[in-house]
Formats: C-alpha cells, structure tokens, sequence
C-alpha cells in the first residue's frame, strides 16, 4: 500500500504491518500505543496459539511422558498440559522450533529440525494470511479504530509473493531499518544468548554444509546446538537485510531503528511515519 503523508494523516483506521529483524523494536513500538485504540496483532503469538498449537503441546506431553512420574499422571488422565503464550512470552513457540544438534544437548536430529521448520513456515504464511480478517474483527466486534500487524522477524524468508501481496493490500507496510551502528550489537546479543530460529532451507543447507566442514563435524548429532545458531546467526542477519530492503522498496517504507527507539507515544508514532511517507515519494 502506497500513499501520500496526507492520505495516511487522514486514514481514519489505520493499519500498520511492522517489518524487521528481531531486536529491532517491533513489539516495543506496537505496546507504547494504546491499547484502547490499536489492535496488537502478533503473527508468532497467531503461530503458537492457532496453527502449532497442537504440535507445541505434542512437544511438551513427549518431554513429560518421558519422567516416569508424570507419565503415570497423563496416561491417567491425572493431570493436563497447556502451554501459556502471551505476546510477551513466546517462549513455547521457541522450544518447539529447537535447535539442530546433539540430541543429548538438547538439539533436535536434522530430519525433525526440517519437519519444524517446515510446518513454522506454513504457519507463519497462515498466520499472515489472517491479517485481512482481523482487521475486520477487530474493528467490527471489538471497536478497535486501529490496527497494528507485528509481524515475525522471518517474515522476509517465506518466499511467498501472495503473502506479501495480501499484507500490502490491506496495510501499510514500515520496515524498522537496523542502522550500522546497532547491527553489531543485536549480533553479539544473539550470539551470547542464541535461540531457536527460523532459516530457509536453502540457507540452511548451505550455511550448514560450511559449518560442518569448518568445525569437522561428520554428523549433526555431533554439533552443540548453541554453537551453530552462534556461528549462523551474523550470516542470517546479513541474508535478510536486502530482502526487507526490497519488500519495502516494493510495498513500504522505511524508517530508522534509532527514531523507533525515541517514539514515546501515539502522536511521535503517526508523526514518523508520515515523515517517512513524505522522504520516500
């Protein structure tokens, strides 16, 4: 969706997809708005509660089962299992995801990695998809006046024109663009404490192949999980930079992480963007 600053000053409902990197600020920006007036949607919260919600919760139930005491319970039906997941807590989506890896460490063996990956990829254009229909209920069952789409940090990797198509219809698209001077610091951060991550399979396959002959691993069973999503981790961040670049090139605008970072309310936020509108004509 393109428009003058204008058109979006005027916009009496305004819907918003935020793209970026994690690190960058998405949800930090979506929760300074407020929320009486701005629906809050998150694409990894809309994964982890609708499309894995079930494979999540297989997740858990096969770490359980596996402690002799609360297999008795669930084979029982003594007790239940549940995942809790908030915007702010997605911490079930990420366990799932996993690692590759040692299995001994924690990893996952490379076939059941894919499958994840797989099915979070499909999930996550699921969840995109879904932005259309809950601009409408938002607005016409709960009153919201506007919409904000969080999206996922691997939004840029799902290779998925539709997608990307129906997001740029139904909103306008802000790429929070991560400036030289905090590149470095969001990757050391990923490194000192990496996470279970999203990769194209291409990528991976790649990215994979050279990790393993670097460090002489004959078999991904023999890798510490931490240590390849360390290792991956810069060369990911570098792959996806020129893919936001051309989505918003394509479909949005930009604005700089740093002004992201300053905004302190409803009014700082429709004032940056409405400048980005107009620097980008």
């Amino acid at each position: 969706m393109k428009m003058s600053p204008q058109d979006f000053l005027n916009w009496q409902s305004k819907r918003i997809t935020l793209l970026a990197m994690s690190g960058a600020g998405k949800t930090t920006l979506a929760n300074k708005l407020p929320k009486a007036k701005w629906f809050h949607y998150s694409g990894d919260y809309r994964i982890g509660t609708k499309y894995l919600k079930e494979p999540i919760l297989d997740n858990i139930k096969r770490q359980a089962i596996s402690v002799p005491f609360l297999r008795e319970l669930l084979l029982s039906d003594s007790i239940y299992i549940s995942s809790k997941i908030t915007v702010d807590n997605l911490a079930a989506v990420s366990s799932f995801l996993g690692k590759l890896g040692n299995p001994e460490l924690g990893g996952l063996p490379l076939p059941e990695f894919k499958r994840r990956q797989k099915l979070h990829h499909q999930a996550e254009i699921a969840a995109m998809l879904d932005v259309p229909d809950f601009i409408h209920k938002a607005e016409d069952i709960y009153g919201y006046k506007h919409f904000i789409n969080d999206a996922g940090g691997s939004v840029c990797e799902l290779d998925s024109p539709e997608t990307l198509a129906t997001l740029a219809q139904h909103t306008l698209i802000i790429y929070i663009k991560i400036p030289p001077t905090l590149e470095q610091t969001i990757i050391e951060r990923a490194k000192t404490d990496p996470k279970p991550l999203y990769y194209r399979e291409a990528f991976l396959d790649q990215k994979l192949d050279e990790f393993m002959r670097l460090k002489k691993y004959a078999s991904t069973d023999a890798m510490p999980p931490d240590e390849f999503v360390s290792w991956v981790f810069p060369e990911l961040f570098t792959s996806r930079l020129p893919r936001y670049q051309a989505i918003a090139e394509q479909y949005g605008y930009i604005v700089d992480a740093n002004d992201v970072a300053a905004v302190k309310c409803e009014d700082d936020f429709i004032k940056l963007v409405a400048d980005a509108l107009s620097l980008q004509q």
